[in-house]
């Protein structure tokens, strides 16, 4: 089994991320809008993840990993692989509760939700209606 690349999506592409997402995150959804990178193994699509630039800062979302590919440490690999992406502007994320760990490993800090920048504090109190998020940072360059 040949090791995953982990690249910017090409725009030609933005169908096949629709369909990972569809397939294996039924609530994500890839917008054009957003800086969206992939992991890819043997010309198919394992990983993807989304950045969306709001003001001075990004909010990482919606990571997702093919479930045949799950647990074996991918998204980890993914994550190094981002450190350029995580260090252009301040990367947050909204992790499941269940994952703030894994996200501490790979170089988050979980902060107070009024650490967070004001729209995405907003956000932030949208997104966690009925969910157990924690607001987190990207702090492994710093």
């Amino acid at each position: 089994m040949n090791t995953p690349e982990f690249h910017k999506l090409e725009t030609l592409r933005f169908p096949l991320v629709n369909k990972l997402y569809k397939d294996h995150y039924p609530a994500g959804k890839a917008k054009r809008d957003e800086i969206i990178w992939v992991g890819e193994q043997n010309g198919t699509l394992i990983a993807a993840v989304r950045f969306k630039v709001i003001e001075e800062s990004q909010l990482l979302t919606g990571m997702v990993v093919h479930s045949q590919h799950r647990r074996k440490n991918i998204a980890s690999q993914f994550l190094y692989h981002l450190s350029e992406q995580l260090e252009l502007y301040p990367c947050y994320c909204f992790a499941l509760y269940e994952l703030e760990g894994f996200y501490q490993r790979n170089g988050f800090i979980t902060i107070d939700s009024s650490e967070l920048p004001h729209p995405l504090q907003q956000r932030f109190e949208r997104y966690s209606s009925g969910k157990k998020l924690v607001p987190m940072l990207y702090k492994n360059g710093s």
